[in-house]
């Protein structure tokens, strides 16, 4: 029997939709990111409450933890907590904690990068932090056994990242004239984890600096930058590398951070 050409059309259409609404949740399935605990090779999961046995000074802090969300209960999770981050513990129980028998995290940042997709290609940008050379881990600027696994802290006249003035000591200040980015913590300025740019600035020009020291421009061929026409200076290179504000960070001397 012929079919009318109306009929025939709306199901070449309808069928089309289909077909596509088809493919488009096998490609969602496919590349769908799959979060797993590391593998210990012929080990098996034993929950918290074994670990705790030797590591109660770790557990005890442990329910605060931002970590402690991934702790999975109930017979079916096998209550993984710790074991979501080292692996199963079987091995590294029956052993008495014998080396290379748990995943260390501090070792290597491959076990953070199972979860923390994003931050393995921020490492892998020309300028970052020493993780993936391993002369730095994770934990020395996060916190995962205890409170929030991203530290902050205000430290006197700025709210600065604690983490940072670990090692950036001299950056902290105090300082006669403060740069009140600080205030805003040090990622105002940097990406911690890795940049396009030296330093692991935000921008490489100008513009980092105008994403807060911006004013609106009334005459062609000045740029005021508060209230002084910075359109000769802008030329000369960076805001910090042309000799008109290398303090950055704070100067004992100059309001306008000159050195």
């Amino acid at each position: 029997m012929k079919l009318p050409l109306r009929w025939t059309k709306n199901t070449l259409i309808f069928g089309g939709i289909a077909a596509w609404g088809l493919l488009l949740v096998s490609c969602v399935s496919v590349n769908r990111s799959v979060m797993a605990p590391p593998s210990v090779p012929g080990a098996k999961f034993v929950g918290t409450k074994a670990c705790a046995e030797c590591h109660e000074t770790v557990t005890t802090g442990f329910h605060d933890a931002t970590h402690a969300k991934l702790t999975a209960d109930g017979g079916n999770g096998q209550d993984i907590g710790c074991e979501a981050c080292h692996g199963p513990g079987s091995i590294h129980v029956k052993s008495g904690g014998g080396a290379g028998s748990i995943v260390n995290p501090g070792n290597s940042p491959e076990t953070c990068f199972q979860c923390h997709l994003d931050k393995r290609g921020e490492f892998s940008l020309p300028s970052t932090h020493p993780v993936a050379s391993g002369k730095m881990s994770c934990s020395d600027c996060h916190s995962p056994h205890t409170g929030e696994a991203v530290n902050e802290t205000n430290t006197g006249m700025s709210t600065l990242n604690s983490s940072c003035l670990k090692c950036h000591t001299s950056q902290g200040g105090p300082y006669v004239f403060e740069h009140e980015a600080s205030r805003e913590g040090c990622m105002s300025c940097h990406s911690p984890h890795g940049s396009v740019n030296p330093k692991m600035l935000k921008a490489r020009n100008a513009n980092l600096c105008l994403q807060c020291h911006f004013q609106e421009q009334t005459s062609a061929g000045v740029i005021l930058i508060g209230g002084r026409d910075h359109a000769s200076f802008l030329s000369r290179g960076t805001c910090w590398s042309g000799g008109c504000h290398e303090a950055v960070h704070g100067s004992h001397v100059s309001s306008s951070l000159r050195f």
